[in-house]
């Protein structure tokens, strides 16, 4: 399992991952601006690759953008399905290679998200995700009920709140979250977890009128939904712990269980926190404290020694 970083990865694994395709490509794109990637799709098709895309119907911005992007990909010969229209918004992210590597994205695939924002991905061979994840693209490409229910595998609406809910009730020191956190349920969640002494930081947005605080994300913009629990599991995908997105939207995540690619997660935050208001305050305390408690230190075995000294001395003039 790989860890997708971005603005510091680029497109270059989403790239790579296309040009080195064999047999087929299925991708979910809610939207899409890179050339590069449109080129390497073209590519690909060209050397006998099948390529199936699946277009959101609609988006907060409208309809244009995307029917415009589904006749770019008929023309370079992609089979191209539209989402249908049951739910508020077709918004997952996920592209599978040759039925045997799934890429599960929190961001799309613009230079916007990929170039100017911190957001997340996943790239993983695990066979039930994979499957799972094909399962889920043929469902929704030919608009069919899906009804999978791989355990690490979450899809919104059918798992995404119950799973969710559960994996944040089961920290027991520490939630590290990324994104907009305003379902009230999930903050009555979160809020319980504080009573119960688990530290939850998040950075991003939190509903006002609750006992939790977020901190504005200190680069230049943020798209990421991610959750790291007591450092040995994480999640990663598209949906963030609010009502639209747990209940009336498609989105696709995963969670994390390697421990290297969850500390990962908990590094990229950490650094993020640290350059927070929170976290230079945190830092600017430490800096206040830390020199004293050195010299507090090191004046402890200077007095010690000086005491032996003195010790010595008298016993010798005694003797």
């Amino acid at each position: 399992m790989q860890l997708l970083v971005q603005p510091d990865d680029g497109i270059g694994p989403i790239l790579r991952a296309i040009q080195s395709a064999r047999r087929s490509i299925d991708i979910h794109i809610f939207r899409l601006d890179r050339k590069l990637i449109e080129k390497a799709l073209r590519d690909a098709i060209g050397r006998g690759v099948t390529v199936r895309t699946l277009i959101a119907h609609t988006a907060r911005a409208g309809e244009k953008a995307l029917r415009k992007l589904e006749q770019r990909l008929l023309e370079i010969g992609a089979t191209v399905s539209r989402s249908a229209d049951d739910l508020v918004r077709y918004h997952g992210k996920i592209m599978i290679v040759d039925r045997e590597k799934l890429f599960v994205l929190g961001y799309n695939l613009t230079r916007n998200d990929i170039d100017r924002s911190r957001s997340l991905g996943i790239a993983t061979k695990k066979p039930d995700l994979v499957l799972e994840a094909l399962k889920l693209f043929e469902a929704d490409f030919d608009r069919n009920p899906y009804g999978g229910n791989a355990r690490d595998f979450l899809v919104s609406p059918q798992n995404a709140r119950e799973r969710l809910t559960a994996f944040l009730k089961a920290a027991r020191h520490e939630l590290l979250i990324y994104g907009q956190v305003t379902d009230n349920a999930t903050i009555r969640v979160l809020e319980e977890r504080v009573r119960k002494g688990v530290e939850v930081r998040i950075i991003g947005k939190v509903e006002r009128g609750h006992n939790l605080s977020a901190e504005k994300y200190p680069g230049a913009r943020l798209h990421v939904r991610a959750v790291v629990r007591d450092g040995r599991r994480a999640f990663v995908g598209s949906m963030g712990l609010r009502r639209l997105e747990l209940d009336a939207r498609r989105e696709i995540g995963v969670i994390v269980r390697e421990p290297k690619v969850v500390r990962k997660i908990a590094e990229v935050f950490e650094a993020d926190w640290a350059e927070t208001d929170a976290g230079q305050k945190q830092r600017r305390k430490g800096r206040r404290k830390g020199p004293r408690g050195k010299r507090a230190e090191k004046k402890r075995p200077e007095a010690k020694r000086a005491e032996a000294k003195r010790v010595a001395l008298a016993l010798e003039a005694s003797a």
